[in-house]
C-alpha cells in the first residue's frame, strides 16, 4: 500500500484530534502512545517527532481549547462599540457557549480519570483570560463603574473559586444548592469589583 504523506501542520492536528477523542472517552491516564498511535495509523517515529510525549500532546490540547476562549474574550474586550456590561455579560456567558460547542469534550473533563486534564485547562483558563477581563474591568474603573484596586488578581481569585466551586464537577451540587452559590457569587463579584448591586444578575 502506497504510503499517505501529508503536510506537517495537517498530521500534527490529526494527531492532536485522536489523541483528543481517546482522551475525552478512556481518560489521560488509561490512554497509551501505542493507542494514538494505532488510532491514527502512523509509525512510531511519526508521532514523536511531532509529539516527544503523551504530556506534550496534553498541553498542546489544552493550549489549543482555552486558546479560542481566549481569541473570543479579546475580540470582545477591544470592542469600542460596546459598553462595559454588555462585554462581561458576552464574556461570562461565552464560558457557558464554549461548554455547549465541545460539550462531548466538557462532558470529559469531568470524568474522575481526567481530572489531570480538566485541571490543566483551569490553570490556561486563569493566566490566560485574567488578563482580559482585568482589561475590561479597567475600563469599568475609568467609567466610575467600579472601584477595585487590583483588577487582575481580583479577577484571578472570583475566576479561581468559580471554577473549583462550580465548575469542577467535584462536590455535585443539586439544582437549589447550585443557585444559591450562583447567587453568593454574583455578591461577591459586585463587592469584590466595587459594582452597583445587582448589575451582575444575569449571571
Amino acid at each position: 500500500m502506497k504510503r499517505i504523506v501529508k503536510d506537517p501542520k495537517t498530521r500534527r492536528q490529526e494527531i492532536l484530534t485522536v489523541a483528543g477523542e481517546l482522551f475525552r472517552h478512556h481518560g489521560y491516564a488509561s490512554t497509551t502512545v501505542e493507542a494514538i498511535i494505532q488510532k491514527v495509523g502512523v509509525a512510531k517515529g511519526t508521532f514523536y517527532y511531532y509529539f516527544k510525549s503523551k504530556e506534550q500532546i496534553l498541553d498542546a490540547l489544552v493550549h489549543e481549547l482555552v486558546d479560542q476562549l481566549c481569541e473570543a474574550y479579546q475580540q470582545i474586550a477591544d470592542n469600542p462599540a460596546m459598553g462595559v456590561m454588555d462585554k462581561l455579560r458576552q464574556m461570562l456567558r461565552g464560558q457557558h457557549q464554549l461548554a455547549v460547542n465541545e460539550s462531548e469534550l466538557m462532558e470529559g473533563l469531568h470524568r474522575p480519570e481526567n481530572r489531570e486534564l480538566h485541571e490543566r485547562v483551569n490553570i490556561e483558563i486563569i493566566v490566560k483570560v485574567s488578563p482580559v477581563l482585568a482589561q475590561v474591568i479597567e475600563q469599568g474603573k475609568q467609567e466610575a463603574l467600579f472601584d477595585v484596586e487590583h483588577p487582575l488578581e481580583t479577577v484571578q481569585f472570583l475566576l479561581a473559586g468559580s471554577q473549583f466551586l462550580l465548575e469542577s464537577g467535584l462536590f455535585h451540587w443539586n439544582q437549589a444548592e447550585q443557585t444559591r452559590r450562583l447567587k453568593s457569587m454574583q455578591a461577591m463579584i459586585e463587592r469584590s469589583l466595587g459594582a452597583k448591586r445587582g448589575s451582575f444578575s444575569f449571571i
